[in-house]
Formats: structure tokens, C-alpha cells, sequence
């Protein structure tokens, strides 16, 4: 018999009491108490950003991630939702940019998304999805000079940037809750990343994702 990763969480996070329930979660890599965030009340009120592409839209090829170049983003908020750190996750590859942000404001996230990945080639550049964060209200322009398609999920779905997700769940064991990303260097968030993609992953068969990355990239541009 073989125990889906879905029936695993269920049983940790429905069946156990006490203290065999907080040793269970402690095993998690993620560590958190429960499957799916809070919804913000506060956030669902911002209203809707102009103009945007509704996941729906998106091709279904980039749903069987069957072609890379097709990107999930987001923002890590750092302590007192002060500073952020920004993420950007390639679904296929689970390579992982982490880009330094000087503001959350939308100007601030557009000129480093772009800085990020503007340096990539052409053909890694098809696609963002993200949430419906007001510091992607550039959108448009983003599109104009990356290329690059932005589809938003749905409000208050987390799965559908399921990749971005659980990348920041591992980004956050090196820069836990409370962190003040004002106060970390672009040296440091560098070296995380050199790391996380250079960490073999089960999902792509123990390669890394530098190693799939860069073969996705010749068979690109080859």
C-alpha cells in the first residue's frame, strides 16, 4: 500500500491531540499548525488591481509544467510588515530567485522583479503567476519590459502558487518570522539561494534545480 503526501498531512493535522500532535508537526519541514493560511479581512476590502489576467486564462501546459519558463511570485513580509523579501520560483526547474527589496511599494518590487529577471534568456521568460499583492500594480509596464505574461490567482488561494509557496516555507528556516530584511545583506540572501538551488530535490529525481535549470536553458537555446 502507498500513502499519498495529502492522506500524511490529513492524519498529523486531524487525528493526533497533545503533545503526539506538536511532535508529529515538528517533523514537518515547515513546521506550521495547520494546512491552509487565515484569510485576511483587511486585505480582501484593498479591492481588485486594473486590468489583470485571471489564472484562468493562463495555458493549461503551464498547469502539467511541461515547458520552463513559466515563473510564481511573491513577497516574504519582514517584521512589523516593514521590509520584504521578494521570491520568484520557476515551476518546472524549482529554481528560486530571491530579490532584494529597497520598498514593498508596487515601483520598488517592479524595478527588482525586472532587474532579476530581465538578465535571463528570452525563452525562461514566458509567464508570472501571482497573488493579488497591491505591489503588483505595475503589472502592465512589467509585462511591457520582461516580456512576460502576469496571471493572478484567485483571492485568498495559496495552492495555486503552490511552488512559490512551499519555497518560502524553506526560505523562512533561514529568515524566520520577525526577521527585519532591511537588515540583511544582498550577500546573504545570494548565498541562500545558491543553496536552495543547489540542494538536490526528490521531485526532480535528485538533480537540483541549477543543474535542470541550466539543461532547460541549452535545450532552449540550442
Amino acid at each position: 500500500m502507498r500513502a499519498s503526501h495529502e492522506t500524511i498531512y490529513t492524519y498529523i493535522y486531524l487525528l493526533p491531540r497533545g503533545e503526539l500532535k506538536r511532535e508529529l508537526i515538528s517533523y514537518l519541514r515547515q513546521g506550521k499548525k495547520g494546512r491552509y493560511r487565515k484569510r485576511n479581512k483587511a486585505t480582501e476590502r484593498r479591492g481588485k488591481l486594473p486590468n489583470i489576467i485571471s489564472i484562468e486564462e493562463r495555458p493549461a501546459l503551464v498547469a502539467k509544467r511541461s515547458v520552463a519558463g513559466h515563473w510564481e511570485g511573491d513577497l516574504i513580509v519582514g517584521k512589523g510588515h516593514k521590509s520584504a523579501l521578494g521570491t520568484i520560483v520557476e515551476r518546472k526547474t524549482r529554481t528560486v530567485i530571491m530579490v532584494p527589496l529597497k520598498g514593498k511599494d508596487a515601483l520598488s518590487v517592479r524595478k527588482a522583479f525586472e532587474k532579476e529577471l530581465i538578465s535571463l534568456p528570452k525563452q525562461m521568460r514566458k509567464s508570472l503567476t501571482y497573488d493579488n499583492g497591491h505591489e503588483m500594480a505595475q503589472h502592465s509596464l512589467f509585462t511591457s519590459r520582461t516580456k512576460m505574461k502576469v496571471y493572478f490567482a484567485h483571492p485568498n488561494s495559496p495552492w495555486e502558487r503552490g511552488t512559490c509557496e512551499n519555497t518560502n516555507g524553506l526560505i523562512r528556516q533561514f529568515f524566520p518570522k520577525g526577521t527585519d530584511f532591511n537588515k540583511v545583506s544582498r550577500r546573504e540572501i545570494k548565498k541562500v539561494q545558491k543553496m536552495l538551488n543547489e540542494r538536490p530535490r526528490a521531485v526532480l529525481g535528485y538533480r537540483t534545480p541549477k543543474d535542470v535549470f541550466e539543461k532547460e536553458i541549452l535545450k532552449a537555446c540550442g
